[in-house]
């Protein structure tokens, strides 16, 4: 706890700082709140629509946690074929990376003109958002496998799936929680330009109808937090990380 608060301290000064100045140059100027509202205008207007922000943060939340699902199973079972297959890295592997270069904000209208408005085409955008990091990390992961590791276990009579089971897939838990970290911030931001190009409800959707209305204050309110959101979910795979692969945090104390 003594070492998080360690860490915490820096940003949040820093954060606390920004709020200052950010709050002391509106009042100064005057500056009207449909162009740059000040911090207590956004933090008093949010609590007083609060309800109205958490009943669109649900729906965000929801099609998040599904994308981001589909994502996993998905990155996970390509990976594992990929490693089972050196022939299927060699064909896959530039495709991953060729398909970073295709424009979301092209192919997400096209979505929902092919799948409607519902949720299958936020799924597949937040899906095509951190599909690649997911995929690519643990491809990574198991590719940096200590050799000599496996060479004893074969030499023990293992067989490819023991290797696999036993060396490979604890060598590529922690590329995994990285790029797990990755992929969720990402998830957030794909749910709400999901969101932006088509929804009934969500935080991208209030924050488009609000914008349209000129209050810029809900909009940043929405903004906090969407972002308050995607910190809690990064903070939450360092928690399931030291869950799952206790071993890696003590090995880090000892470096």
């Amino acid at each position: 706890m003594r070492r998080a608060l360690t860490l915490a301290a820096p940003p949040l000064v820093v954060v606390a700082l920004l709020l200052v100045g950010w709050q002391w140059f509106v009042t100064a100027n005057d500056v009207r709140p449909q162009v740059l509202p000040s911090p207590l205008r956004v933090v008093e207007q949010g609590w007083a629509f609060r309800d109205v922000i958490w009943a669109n943060t649900v729906p965000t939340l929801q099609v998040t946690a599904v994308g981001f699902g589909v994502s996993l199973v998905l990155g996970w079972a390509l990976a594992i074929l990929v490693d089972f297959s050196p022939w299927l890295r060699r064909a896959l592997v530039p495709l991953l990376v060729a398909s970073q270069t295709l424009p979301i904000i092209a192919i997400a209208p096209l979505l929902i003109i092919w799948f409607g408005f519902g949720l299958l085409p936020k799924v597949v955008v937040i899906a095509l958002v951190t599909f690649f990091p997911i995929a690519i990390g643990l491809i990574e992961g198991f590719a940096s496998t200590d050799r000599e590791a496996s060479n004893l276990l074969r030499s023990m009579g293992g067989g490819r799936w023991k290797e696999f089971r036993y060396v490979r897939l604890p060598g590529a838990m922690p590329y995994f929680f990285t790029a797990l970290r990755i992929g969720i911030t990402y998830a957030v931001t794909g749910a709400i330009f999901a969101e932006y190009v088509g929804a009934r409800a969500g935080l991208g959707i209030f924050m488009n109808l609000q914008k349209n209305s000129f209050r810029t204050d809900l909009v940043l309110a929405a903004v906090v937090v969407t972002a308050a959101i995607s910190v809690a979910l990064f903070g939450l795979t360092y928690l399931v990380q030291r869950l799952v692969i206790p071993w890696h945090a003590k090995e880090r104390r000892r470096a």
